[in-house]
């Protein structure tokens, strides 16, 4: 089984998107902010093994130390200085998210420790503010922003992925599941004109 849900997908709040992953090893991507996340875990899952994070934006964390006192998870992250991170994730290491594994990619640009996760078969990329749909990519102009490092480390996620993808899993937005290595290339497009 391999079933990835976007948690926050109907909640009206200043928040990222906040992806459970259900499988062997339950992993929850992003914790989110400013909504009761922990039900949400509860009612799908009833369980939780981690929380994986792409970044450490307040966004994207607000909800890390409800979710680690409710289900008792270690936190994996790209800085282990971070306070909420446990557990450091390295350039190129391979991590478990549901039943698959996940390469993943050190995209600094929107934030230092940004990471993206690629599936092991190429099929998902989890891009956390890297990019978006239709060609949005991360914000550069908050504090760690460098839009030049953004236009390498998409390109480099352009360069790891192939026809192979079918699913882009972003920070915010939708899902995009057509097509999604377009809005890559579109992305970078975007990016190196701007």
């Amino acid at each position: 089984m391999h079933d990835i849900t976007n948690l926050a997908a109907d909640e009206q709040v200043f928040t990222s998107n906040v992806f459970l992953v259900e499988g062997e090893r339950t992993v929850l991507v992003d914790p989110g902010d400013e909504f009761d996340v922990v039900s949400k875990i509860e009612s799908r899952s009833g369980g939780l093994d981690a929380v994986i994070l792409t970044h450490t934006h307040h966004d994207h964390v607000g909800n890390t130390d409800g979710v680690t006192a409710a289900f008792d998870v270690d936190v994996w992250g790209f800085d282990p200085d971070h306070d909420l991170v446990d557990h450091e994730i390295g350039d190129e290491t391979t991590v478990a998210l549901g039943d698959y594994e996940y390469r993943a990619l050190h995209t600094p640009g929107h934030k230092n420790d940004h990471l993206c996760f690629l599936r092991e078969d190429g099929r998902d990329l989890v891009a956390g503010d890297l990019v978006f749909a239709n060609g949005g990519f991360g914000r550069t102009d908050l504090d760690e922003g460098d839009h030049p490092r953004l236009i390498e480390s998409i390109e480099r996620v352009l360069d790891a992925t192939d026809d192979t993808l079918q699913a882009l899993y972003a920070g915010h937005g939708p899902t995009v599941d057509r097509e999604p290595r377009q809005h890559i290339e579109l992305a970078l497009r975007s990016a190196r004109m701007s």
